[in-house]
């Protein structure tokens, strides 16, 4: 894909969408950190109704840590493994106190220390809460720049690096957030909606879906 098309893509992605934003629920940097760790394997609706009730009752790194694991599993027991997701958010919350003074990190290595946080969910809280220009490659955003022709690859780590690469600058702040939706609404992984995608004639799938005749 050559860098007209690239930036012909974003731009049609911006038009429609100017200042997306993640479906999680949060109001600090903390709060997203404890979002984006429960939502491994799980939805962003279902993240949002667990926490929902957690962040009423304790919204920082002392709060929840005072909840200890059997507390904090009370609040998320309907997402999937609450309960290893539970003792990683503890061990978290002791370590923000004990090595940050609380605050949530701003630095990838720092972030990738904590239990439970990835580089996927480090990338996410470097972009989202820290606006840095960086992308967090997940199911969606692997399947989109491959089907596209965005940034092929065959790990996650070499679609990002190429995603990194390609995307063009002035569009690399959102193109996480854009990719994302695209790929939760649009470009699905059964039946995506190619015939109301808005760039389906500059996408490079082979197997695009045809409106019915």
């Amino acid at each position: 894909m050559n860098e007209s098309k690239r930036r012909a893509i974003f731009a049609r992605l911006s038009a429609a969408n100017p200042a997306p934003r993640t479906e999680l629920n949060y109001q600090s940097a903390f709060e997203l950190l404890v979002a984006v760790i429960l939502s491994a394997q799980a939805t962003d609706k279902s993240v949002n109704k667990a926490t929902v009730g957690l962040f009423r009752t304790a919204n920082n790194p002392a709060g929840i840590l005072a909840l200890g694991v059997d507390g904090l599993s009370a609040h998320i027991r309907s997402i999937g493994l609450y309960n290893s997701k539970a003792k990683n958010i503890i061990a978290t919350c002791r370590l923000l106190l004990e090595r940050h003074g609380g605050a949530v990190p701003a630095s990838r290595d720092e972030l990738e220390s904590l239990p439970g946080v990835g580089r996927k969910t480090a990338n996410v809280i470097l972009n989202t809460a820290f606006g840095e220009a960086t992308i967090a490659v997940d199911t969606h955003i692997f399947r989109v720049a491959n089907r596209t022709g965005l940034g092929v690859g065959k790990t996650v780590r070499m679609v990002e690096e190429k995603l990194l690469k390609f995307v063009p600058p002035e569009f690399l702040q959102d193109a996480h957030h854009w990719l994302l939706l695209h790929g939760r609404y649009v470009c699905t992984a059964r039946n995506p909606a190619c015939p109301r995608c808005g760039i389906a004639d500059l996408c490079e799938y082979r197997h695009k879906t045809h409106a019915p005749i």
